[in-house]
């Protein structure tokens, strides 16, 4: 939990120049309930920030009311409520033009989990559809759910960590329905907990890197593996049989995401973009860049310029 919380008031992370700012989820008792819930208004002004910036956590937003867009990576998500939107721990996000935004977030750490470890799973795959209209049946359900968290959260009896747990659980469950059917695919047994465990954990890796925009992170399966304990090839079996990828194209697939939000969103020259996504070649860098993209980082960056020129002056105290 490191790292990834803040008593109130605590600043943010200073980010490494041209970068944007990594904000920590701010919490009365960051030791034992890394969970927030609340209306734009009582989270406070970074829930409608309209600077790029990044969190250790994630972010449920439930909007009830509104105008504008709500820019998320490089996708750009048109407002008309009601919404619920996800945002992953390491993703660029930011609003822009809202008028009369309203709603609730919801707000916990991967450590608020413990109970219910496949929640990490239904987090991923919401991710892959991270903002859904809701028809009025859901719509309703997610308004009483939220009510309900609220609730616990504020009245803080004892055993609240435990119901707010149960009652995320079931948000991410309903959530995820409405992106699909929920389980293993059809004729596929859901994987061994061991092979579970380990997918998770490599999904943890992953998530964690970019949360932290760590210029250190695994640059091979190999790597990867060796931080969470186990061998390359139970690695590729584990991520193989729990998310029907391979970790190599999981992890190729998330440099180049990082590459994309740098290049996009920052100042930085493409030598650092290099250098932060784990490249010690600039050239190597960029030919990898055009095989996964179909063009070069400079084309991209031209294409996608939203560039803020004083990114670290705007950020202000998280």
């Amino acid at each position: 939990m490191r790292g990834t919380t803040a008593l109130p008031g605590t600043p943010c992370v200073t980010p490494r120049r041209g970068q944007p700012p990594v904000h920590r989820l701010e919490v009365r008792l960051p030791d034992d309930v890394p969970f927030a819930v609340g209306t734009f208004d009582t989270i406070g002004p970074m829930s409608r920030a309209d600077f790029p910036h990044r969190h250790t956590f994630y972010e449920i937003v439930h909007v009830t009311r509104g105008s504008g867009t709500h820019v998320v990576d490089l996708a750009r998500w048109e407002l008309s409520p009601p919404h619920l939107g996800l945002i992953l721990p390491g993703q660029l996000h930011h609003w822009e033009d809202v008028r009369e935004l309203d709603g609730s977030v919801v707000l916990f750490t991967p450590e608020f989990l413990v109970d219910h470890p496949g929640d990490q799973e239904l987090l991923r795959r919401i991710g892959e559809r991270p903002w859904l209209r809701l028809d009025p049946a859901a719509h309703a359900r997610t308004t009483r759910l939220i009510a309900e968290l609220t609730e616990e959260y504020g009245h803080g009896d004892a055993g609240f960590a435990t119901v707010l747990r149960s009652l995320l659980h079931v948000l991410l469950v309903r959530t995820a329905r409405l992106g699909g059917p929920a389980g293993p695919a059809a004729g596929q047994e859901p994987p061994p907990g061991r092979y579970a465990a380990v997918a998770d954990a490599f999904a943890r890796l992953l998530a964690r890197t970019a949360a932290d925009g760590e210029a250190t992170g695994p640059r091979s399966v190999r790597e990867c593996a060796e931080r969470i304990g186990v061998t390359p090839g139970y690695l590729t079996e584990a991520v193989r049989a729990a998310l029907g990828r391979t970790p190599g194209s999981l992890l190729r697939e998330a440099r180049t995401r990082e590459a994309q939000r740098l290049l996009a969103r920052t100042e930085l020259s493409v030598r650092q973009v290099a250098v932060r996504t784990g490249f010690d070649d600039p050239a190597y860098f960029c030919r990898f860049f055009r095989r996964e993209t179909g063009m070069s980082p400079g084309d991209f960056r031209k294409h996608h310029d939203r560039r803020a020129a004083s990114i670290e002056a705007a950020a202000g105290p998280s």
